[in-house]
């Protein structure tokens, strides 16, 4: 088997970065477009309703037409002169009714006005286009519909420029035409609708109203519909009425210059980029609901699956679980195998507590991969003829398992970190499933001993109901992809059929793994066998932890990919396991830091009363699952507290670590193993004395 040396595995080393910038980059972007795509599409800032009137309208706008011309202090008004309609639609383009009426008013031979909102125009440039070929005339209904009388003067302003940039980029025009939301008789544009009226009649805007209902066709009028079905079916009545002579454009109507000016090229380039962002904030939104929608249904029924298969392995372990108490019990001695690089600060910790153990016939194994402290003498001093120290130049973690293989005389080999500390019963517990000759390999309970400060609790949480409820469900679908190195049993005969320990990837114990279930081995769980770990104290430690943990398992999931094709254990590991793996750990957290931007997006405009209630809707049902696997591993219910704090920092940073670790291997980047501090404090659980500090690397 080719091994490669630390040394050469570290020169090849290099870390992406560039991926970051990107990530920078599109987050805002795409928040950006978002923001924009909430702005507009759900009105925010936007008034949605008129203010009462405390000013009529001047009595020459009450007295006069519909459509009003404003010069400073002067008016001038127009109307449409007898047996003439001038048909006027607000607040497309509809994608349903928009072309329904344009096809009503081909069929008559008809034109009308069309006052368009802008957001719309942006959302639906081939009907602006259309209404545009077909000779009709486009009024502005600002860009959102705000009333604009109780709109902000920022609000307003942009109402009316959005609109025009709307329709440059669809149309190629300007418009001199203005319809104000929510106004339809000229005695409507009251009050703060007239000041509104004035501002925008000395931006040169023509404001159009309506005449008043009990006008009648024949008399002229300008008629006002929104784009429905009711505007269908009145239109089609009217287009029918036989005093009509003429259907024509406000402007054509009232003798007025043409409304439609042809927009500058910088506006078009300016209102074709509105198109785009609104384009892609609304396909962004459309398919992130779905990709959220998935995401949800996906989480809600891995945890409902994880609760499923615990009640059933819990059902399981008296009866027909390999191991079970009608098997014999395994009292055969056993190798413990414990690699070390430069662990003094618990390495006698952790082979005290193996020496306490209630197993008969131990051989322990210390295995110094090169050490620079004292770690290899502190194993030597301990002084018990069980105890064997092997000494070899710093080759990795793999290369210290096969050399401690090489040394092992028993057929029952456990594998230990040398920063954790077993129970005294755990071994015995351990190696019990290995009674049933399918089974290959045995995983223990890892438990995390220092959880006293907010990280370790996150730890705790997600060990307990994150990697153990996994386990638990991993068994029964006969698919468990990792025997931690923390602690796990393993026949010899089966280690040396996949050729020991393989140095191809990081994570050796999720390789090692996968090699058993493709050589026809079983893999099942021991939660009763416990040991206690020490985690990172810091995030920087966590991330280097989980980089190399990810990466090394998209690396065993890479070199075990045919296990998805292949027939029987294998491939029930390969398609049930593999694939849960590739789903849950590594195509979910991709989508996470989009997903959390869009979150945000629905609770900023889609209503945070949704949001908060679909939010803790999932958190209750993962505090749930969490209270009912510390209630399996026996723990404290009260560290649940310490979950929904758990959301903020510590899932985004397990996200984080999943994108940084498919870039690198896409890259096919070489990553190294990683420093991490060592306190010894993983026996403080179980009253342990704890060692000095030190560093500790892989």
């Amino acid at each position: 088997m080719r091994r490669r040396s630390n040394r050469g595995r570290h020169a090849q080393s290099r870390d992406p970065r560039g991926h970051w910038l990107l990530l920078i980059l599109v987050l805002p972007l795409a928040f950006g477009a978002l923001l924009f795509e909430g702005w507009t599409t759900h009105e925010v800032d936007a008034a949605k309703t008129r203010r009462d009137c405390t000013t009529p309208v001047p009595a020459a706008v009450d007295k006069g037409g519909p459509v009003v011309r404003l010069n400073g202090d002067k008016v001038k008004s127009a109307s449409v002169p007898a047996r003439t309609v001038a048909l006027t639609y607000d607040g497309g383009p509809d994608p349903v009714w928009t072309p329904r009426l344009l096809d009503l008013l081909r069929k008559h031979h008809a034109h009308a006005t069309f006052f368009l909102r802008g957001a719309q125009a942006a959302k639906h440039p081939d009907l602006v286009r259309r209404i545009k070929t077909e000779g009709h005339e486009i009024g502005s209904n600002t860009y959102t519909g705000a009333v604009m009388g109780s709109a902000s003067p920022f609000r307003a302003g942009l109402e009316l420029s959005l609109t025009q940039k709307a329709l440059a980029g669809t149309a190629g025009i300007h418009t001199k035409l203005l319809r104000l939301p929510q106004t339809t008789a000229v005695d409507t544009m009251c009050g703060a609708e007239w000041k509104a009226a004035q501002r925008a009649g000395a931006e040169g805007y023509t404001l159009v109203a309506a005449d008043r209902w009990f006008r009648k066709p024949s008399q002229g009028v300008i008629r006002q519909f929104s784009q429905n079905d009711v505007a269908y079916s009145d239109s089609e009545r009217l287009l029918n009425n036989r005093n009509v002579k003429k259907f024509t454009t406000v402007t054509a109507g009232t003798g007025l210059a043409a409304a439609d000016t042809p927009a500058p090229a910088h506006e078009r380039w300016l209102g074709q980029a509105l198109v785009w962002i609104k384009a892609l904030g609304n396909g962004f939104v459309e398919g992130m609901t779905w990709v959220l929608g998935i995401a949800g249904g996906l989480g809600v029924l891995r945890l409902a699956s994880l609760v499923f298969f615990a009640r059933a392995h819990v059902r399981r372990l008296e009866r027909f679980r390999p191991g079970s108490p009608w098997l014999r019990e395994i009292v055969d001695p056993v190798t413990v195998l414990v690699p070390a690089y430069n662990e003094q600060a618990g390495i006698e910790s952790t082979v005290r507590s193996l020496l306490a153990s209630t197993h008969p016939h131990l051989q322990i194994i210390v295995i110094d991969d090169g050490s620079t402290d004292d770690t290899a003498d502190i194993a030597a001093r301990i002084g018990d003829p069980r105890v064997e120290v092997i000494r070899q130049t710093n080759s990795g973690k793999a290369a210290a398992l096969n050399t401690g293989l090489a040394h092992t005389r028993y057929d029952i080999v456990v594998m230990v970190d040398a920063d954790t500390v077993f129970e005294p019963d755990a071994i015995q517990r351990l190696v019990q499933p290995l009674a049933h000759p399918a089974v290959g390999a045995v995983s223990g309970n890892t438990k995390v001993g220092n959880r006293r400060r907010l990280l370790g609790r996150w730890q705790h949480l997600e060990y307990v109901f994150g990697f153990n409820l996994d386990r638990r469900m991993f068994e029964v679908l006969e698919c468990m992809p990792t025997v931690p190195g923390a602690i796990g049993a393993f026949r010899r005969d089966a280690l040396m059929g996949v050729g020991g320990v393989s140095e191809d990837t990081l994570a050796e114990d999720t390789d090692l793994t996968m090699a058993l279930w493709q050589a026809g081995w079983r893999v099942v769980y021991e939660e009763s066998a416990i040991a206690w770990t020490e985690v990172p104290t810091s995030l920087s430690q966590l991330w280097r932890q989980r980089y190399r943990w990810c990466y090394g398992t998209l690396q065993a999931m890479w070199k075990h990919r045919r296990a998805v094709i292949e027939m029987g254990p294998s491939g029930r590991f390969g398609r049930r396991g593999l694939s849960y793996l590739a789903l849950f750990q590594v195509a979910l957290p991709l989508f996470a830091p989009i997903v959390d931007v869009f979150a945000l997006y629905g609770a900023l405009f889609r209503g945070p009363e949704i949001s908060a209630v679909v939010w803790f809707g999932f958190l209750a049902l993962q505090l749930a699952c969490a209270g009912y696997a510390l209630r399996l591993d026996g723990e404290r219910l009260r560290e649940l507290w310490a979950m929904p704090f758990q959301l903020f920092i510590y899932r985004q940073l397990m996200y984080l670590v999943v994108i940084q670790s498919v870039v690198a291997f896409l890259l096919g980047t070489r990553l190294k193993w990683q420093r991490m501090h060592r306190s010894g404090t993983a026996a403080q659980q179980i009253g342990q004395p704890v060692a000095y500090e030190s560093l500790s690397s892989r």
